[in-house]
């Protein structure tokens, strides 16, 4: 025993040693390469940003050498009045754009016009023919330097665009772009940004202290290129004191003149463009420590699994006296499995009642709708019961009138005029058992199964129902149905009481007024068929739109509606699968959209209806 002790101790201390020679070293790459990841994508965020923001402005010379009024100072910088007017014109193009300052150079490379000419130092007399943005404009092409301001002292990113007159030379328009907003948006991070010119002179840093330092050795041919352009006027430049170290994977540097040297994980990108290359800088410390921690987790790991195994050991002796107390333990285990399961199958029970419960409820409700449906055509029929007796009266008194004629003319002998009598009675006839027709066909319960529908049927019923209504309130109603046969999915006689509710509301609706036109239109979009309703009443009321299809709302008088009609009509179009809403015209009125969907039109039986 004491023997395996022994060997397993030997063992540990051999892993172990081999975690700390070659674990540290994977541990520290492993985290070095999440570290490279996270400011490689830092990075690109960075350099996005900055693109994004050069981009912004790099047309704005263009354009603006493109006006007249700016070629006209060139040519008259003595007009002092021009002159006034351009200077308030670029300070405000600058404030719109949120550039540094915008200014505009003669062919001496002479100020003569600028957005800051109100300002303490306003650039108006001087001269940056020095600048490359000014000669290369100059040459015709696109001019671009970022340098720190000989009369601002402000950092910034320069375009120029030389101004042409007739094809001629005459000026330059320049754009200086200020950085200092992006630098803002870097600080805070666990980690520096840094831009570099091509001499290696950092011009943007999250870190104030690090600006014109140099990444690079200031030989006398980078200073004497640096000069030559002023690029950074006459700010103190310096060499960083850092030693880089690192492998072919990562680039380390650590910075010795802090107070204690910082190393860093280097991220570069090169932005040829701006002839900038970026950085990313991250402190290693947090990459390092967590590479420790995770070598001395392994360790313990390690240390742990060797106690572990000295546990088991230990324990296998006591493993037959444990035996019996997990079977005492599997036993209780079962005895409240069972009782639980016998809890569950009485809730399961419960729940299924319940949901028996529910569809008898759900039934009842559908059968309640239904009810209510019949209900509000019956009580449409019951307002339409006066007018149509007056229908029904005229067309029998005629038919009584042109009986008695026709008796009085075969008494004369005049057959032929008799028998016209006969035909105009059978019209009368007809006319009738058409209204009676309507009238059977509206009161009959519908069929809650879906068919296609002919619109134009249905439309057609639905205005001979309401004729008498039309004709009593002296309303124009206007039909529009788009040429060609439309069809939709519904059921014939649901959707003509929807038609009904609708065209009865808008008939009340335009009684209030003088003016009693009511449109209804058809019209088909796509793979639906859109029917608009509207009058020229005083529309929806602010703030009862949204409650105009609730149940028992109505905006009438007492005893002139249950408030159910829209409701209804509401219910019936969502069956149908469609959409009912309803709005103010701009010109006036209410304007209740009816979309159902479309279908090519087929024959279409009652049985569906």
């Amino acid at each position: 025993m004491q023997r395996r002790w022994i060997v397993a101790a030997g063992f540990a201390l051999a892993a172990m040693a081999a975690v700390a020679l070659w674990g540290s070293g994977y541990a520290n790459r492993f985290y070095f390469d999440e570290a490279h990841a996270r400011g490689n994508n830092t990075l690109r965020l960075a350099v996005a940003v900055l693109r994004g923001h050069m981009e912004r402005y790099e047309s704005l010379p263009k354009v603006i050498a493109d006006f007249d009024d700016i070629k006209a100072v060139i040519d008259n910088p003595g007009d002092e009045a021009l002159v006034e007017d351009v200077n308030a014109y670029l300070k405000q193009i600058n404030a719109q754009f949120e550039s540094s300052d915008i200014y505009v150079m003669g062919e001496d490379g002479t100020t003569i016009v600028a957005s800051n000419y109100d300002s303490e130092a306003p650039f108006i007399g001087e001269n940056f023919r020095y600048r490359p943005y000014f000669y290369d404009a100059i040459d015709g092409g696109e001019g671009r330097f970022f340098g720190l301001g000989t009369t601002s002292f402000k950092r910034g990113y320069y375009f120029g665009a030389p101004v042409l007159v007739n094809g001629v030379f005459k000026g330059v328009v320049a754009v200086k772009v200020d950085v200092d907003s992006i630098e803002e948006t870097w600080k805070g991070g666990d980690y520096l940004i840094v831009v570099t010119d091509p001499e290696g002179i950092i011009f943007m840093s999250s870190r104030p202290d690090l600006l014109y330092n140099s990444m690079l050795p200031l030989t006398a041919a980078r200073l004497a290129r640096t000069d030559e352009t002023r690029r950074y006027a006459n700010a103190e430049l310096a060499e960083m004191p850092f030693s880089e170290t690192g492998d072919s994977r990562h680039r380390l540097i650590s910075i010795k003149r802090e107070a204690t040297a910082s190393e860093y994980l280097v991220v570069s990108e090169s932005m040829p463009e701006a002839d900038w290359t970026v950085s990313v800088m991250l402190d290693t410390a947090s990459a390092r420590a967590q590479a420790l921690t995770t070598t001395i987790i392994a360790l313990l790991a390690i240390a742990l699994g060797t106690l572990a195994g000295a546990v088991y050991a230990q324990r296998r002796a006591r493993l037959r006296e444990r035996m019996h107390l997990q079977r005492e333990a599997k036993e209780m285990l079962e005895r409240r499995v069972a009782e639980r399961t016998t809890e569950l199958a009485s809730l399961n029970i419960k729940l299924e009642e319940e949901v028996a419960e529910r569809r008898v409820t759900e039934q009842m409700l559908r059968k309640t709708q239904s009810d209510l449906v019949q209900a509000g055509k019956l009580a449409a029929l019951g307002q339409m019961s006066a007018a149509l007796s007056h229908e029904f009266n005229q067309p029998l008194s005629a038919a009584r009138n042109y009986a008695d004629n026709a008796l009085v003319l075969i008494e004369r002998g005049r057959i032929e005029d008799a028998r016209a009598n006969v035909g105009r009675i059978s019209g009368l006839i007809d006319r009738m058992n058409s209204i009676s027709r309507h009238l059977r066909n509206f009161a009959r319960k519908p069929n809650q199964k879906l068919t296609n529908v002919p619109l134009d049927m249905v439309i057609g019923d639905t205005v001979e129902l309401i004729n008498w209504r039309v004709k009593s309130a002296g309303v124009d109603l206007t039909i529009d149905i788009e040429d060609g046969p439309l069809a939709v999915i519904g059921g014939p006689v649901r959707l003509q009481q929807v038609l009904v509710n609708i065209l009865t509301n808008a008939i009340d609706a335009a009684e209030t007024g003088s003016d009693r036109r009511i449109e209804l239109s058809a019209r088909r979009t796509a793979k639906r068929v859109t029917i608009t309703v509207r009058d020229q009443g005083p529309g929806i009321a602010p703030g009862l739109a949204r409650r105009i299809f609730d149940p028992f709302f109505s905006t009438k008088g007492v005893g002139k509606g249950l408030g159910l009609g829209l409701s209804i009509s509401y219910n019936i179009i969502k069956d149908f699968g469609g959409e009912l809403r309803v709005e103010n015209h701009p010109d006036g009125g209410a304007l209740f959209t009816i979309e159902l969907q479309h279908v090519e039109s087929e024959t279409t039986t009652e049985a569906a209806q």
